[in-house]
């Protein structure tokens, strides 16, 4: 009997270390991604959506936003398109499309994938770049205070970013 609990302790330890060694190389790999992404006090983010609306990032202070960075040609972006299209009409957002073509191609893949949530075209990826955004889909939650507090690269799920956006509202 004590062998077999020894047995089962020693399973259950393997187990244990496995998970945290997947936890340690998951967070280690975020980590790499987000490395030259900005921090704290995000860049300057004025311009005019697809729609003519004026934004400036500024504005927005007092309540968390989320600024998600995605491009027409990238498929993980079409995955979360849902998520991002859910979260608009819910949260405050804005979404740059990187590298994605003029405003007319942009408006086209809009109307095709049935999004409309709002758009800032950063054709020439000048945004992108002042945020330190290396691939997409990126996300930066930014806090009620206008600091940026988390930043995901790559697939986030919706309760993921529903998650970091209620943190992001408590002080």
């Amino acid at each position: 009997n004590n062998i077999k609990n020894n047995i089962r302790i020693s399973r259950l330890w393997r187990i244990v270390l496995q998970g945290l060694l997947i936890v340690a190389i998951i967070l280690g790999v975020n980590l790499w991604r987000t490395r030259d992404a900005a921090s704290g006090s995000p860049p300057s983010l004025v311009a005019t959506t697809l729609d003519g609306e004026h934004f400036d990032l500024k504005e927005q202070q007092g309540k968390p936003l989320f600024v998600h960075f995605w491009a027409e040609w990238c498929p993980i972006c079409s995955l979360q398109d849902g998520s991002i299209q859910s979260l608009s009409g819910d949260y405050e957002m804005v979404t740059v499309a990187m590298a994605s073509g003029d405003d007319e191609a942009v408006r086209v893949h809009m109307k095709e994938r049935g999004l409309s949530y709002k758009v800032i075209n950063d054709e020439s990826g000048q945004i992108a770049q002042e945020w330190g955004v290396q691939a997409v889909p990126a996300t930066f939650i930014i806090d009620a205070a206008g600091e940026i507090r988390f930043v995901e690269m790559g697939y986030s799920s919706r309760f993921g970013l529903i998650l970091r956006h209620w943190l992001a509202e408590s002080p």
